[in-house]
């Protein structure tokens, strides 16, 4: 375990060395190629910050208005027939709008029924198996300036709606 431990701290240092060593033996001017990336990083994050500060904004209307729970009550039935545990759902719906608000909702999750718990299994899994779908597209569509995005969203969608649903099956099978 501490090679493994020494390793991970070498590979930032090591890759950093191999990257400078790479372009000084190319006899590139390493330092200016640098600041060009780093302006262009700049650009990309001035250019893509509407879209970040407008997905904030909704994502705390969403969470602070209520309709979770709302939405939540509406659909347990279906939820109960499918065995889907209710207590997921936020998770559910949060995962594909925003990596943070869904990692403070399974953090929630492992908090008030254990890590090692069936429900705390789930959401770790259904953390690593679904993406932050509508957060993604925003991103990588808007620095590319592509409008129409709705059969990536509808097949992105379905895809996180096939992890959740495999993960909570999963998991009940292996537990």
């Amino acid at each position: 375990m501490q090679i493994v431990n020494f390793l991970s701290n070498l590979a930032m240092p090591l890759m950093i060395l191999l990257i400078i060593s790479y372009g000084l033996i190319q006899k590139n001017k390493v330092f200016d190629d640098f600041l060009e990336g780093a302006k262009e990083g700049l650009e990309i994050v001035l250019s893509i910050l509407p879209t970040l500060i407008g997905l904030f904004v909704a994502i705390g209307a969403l969470r602070s208005s209520g309709i979770l729970d709302i939405i939540i009550r509406i659909v347990t039935p279906l939820l109960n027939v499918i065995h889907f545990p209710s207590e997921l759902m936020p998770l559910a719906m949060l995962r594909p709008i925003s990596g943070s608000g869904s990692i403070a909702v399974a953090t929630d999750i492992m908090k008030n029924y254990g890590v090692d718990t069936p429900l705390g299994i789930m959401a770790s899994t259904i953390m690593g198996s679904t993406e932050t779908t509508l957060y993604t597209i925003a991103i990588y569509t808007s620095c590319v300036k592509i409008k129409k995005t709705r059969f990536v969203l509808l097949a992105s969608l379905v895809a996180d709606v096939v992890g959740m649903l495999v993960s909570v099956g999963i998991c009940r099978i292996l537990s």
